[in-house]
């Protein structure tokens, strides 16, 4: 009998990043929704190592094109120390955030570990948003949309470097899913840098179904997969505990296909769940909304036949042909 897998909590309640506050409450909410208990119900040992301790946040204007960076900085390198200490175990990290700008510490991490294995990562960022942007791009400076960026080299050194190597990954091991809001320079750097983009119109016009093959093609057993799961990838109308809404999401089903077919990989092997506000929500719905599908992520299914384990196509799409048909997704 194979030994249970083993998954740590790590909470990171911060809001320095983001554009609202509320967001350092999103550990507490996740855990008032059970989710050790759930996590555990799937057969997982479970430790809740408890939420890290960083500064407060100042709600200051943006210095330098960045608010809060000695802020953000600091709690990025408390999450990348822990995030990192937990893979060195042979152990599951899950990051309860906190706002998206901690991605830049959890993946830092998650990279480190795979260069000093030798294995290859992936990288499935489920968001309304690229997270793409620059200084030099972002009128608010808020570093919770400029992590994606930050761990492709475009950034603060603090941060860039964060993982010892710059930049910690590269484009092409980055599927996004679910994206709906980019600002329009945002945009063109996304187009320049090459990102695979399965935005929500690409969704409508493909399902769920063919859009997650495709992201989750490719896979093999020396593949670490990493899911940063921005609980605004949702519709509002499911999940409205969030600090910045954006109408047009995946519906509960779709998100419900999303998770499953990620379990149906077993290739999970570090995930982040941010961008949870409590003071947006309605009696913790969307905590319990994001437990419930964290559950599908390792493996609870509602199927009511016999469920059967398909390995993601390892055919990719000619990359030509590929580019024709993201680039309209979020032109």
């Amino acid at each position: 009998m194979s030994s249970p897998r083993k998954a740590t909590l790590i909470g990171a309640p911060t809001d320095v990043g983001a554009a609202d506050r509320g967001a350092s409450m999103g550990p507490e909410a996740l855990r008032v929704a059970g989710l050790a208990a759930a996590l555990g119900a799937r057969e997982l040992q479970v430790l809740d190592l408890g939420n890290l301790n960083g500064p407060g946040n100042p709600w200051q204007p943006p210095r330098d094109g960045y608010r809060h960076l000695p802020q953000v900085v600091r709690w990025n390198q408390l999450v990348h120390e822990a995030v990192y200490a937990q893979l060195q175990q042979e152990r599951l990290p899950v990051l309860l955030g906190g706002d998206h700008c901690l991605g830049v510490g959890s993946i830092s991490a998650v990279a480190r570990h795979c260069r000093e294995r030798r294995r290859k990562l992936r990288v499935l960022w489920l968001d309304a948003h690229a997270d793409f942007n620059t200084s030099a791009l972002s009128p608010s400076g808020n570093v919770h949309g400029m992590p994606l960026a930050c761990l492709c080299g475009f950034g603060p050194p603090e941060l860039t470097g964060l993982g010892g190597v710059s930049p910690a990954i590269h484009p092409s091991w980055v599927r996004q899913v679910g994206i709906r809001s980019v600002d329009a320079g945002e945009k063109r750097f996304v187009h320049e840098q090459g990102l695979e983009v399965f935005d929500m119109r690409y969704l409508d016009e493909m399902g769920m179904r063919q859009t997650m093959e495709q992201a989750l093609a490719g896979l093999d057993n020396d593949t670490h997969l990493h899911v940063s799961f921005d609980v605004d990838f949702l519709d509002p109308d499911i999940a409205p505990g969030v600090g910045t809404q954006v109408p047009g999401g995946p519906t509960y089903r779709e998100a419900q296909l999303c998770m499953e077919m990620i379990a149906d990989t077993r290739r999970l092997a570090s995930l982040d769940v941010v961008e949870l506000n409590p003071a947006f929500d309605v009696h913790n719905r969307t905590a319990v909304l994001a437990v419930d599908l964290i559950e599908s992520l390792f493996g609870k299914s509602t199927l009511v036949r016999r469920p059967v384990w398909r390995r993601p196509a390892q055919v990719r799409t000619p990359a030509p042909a590929r580019r024709r048909g993201a680039a309209p997704q979020i032109g």
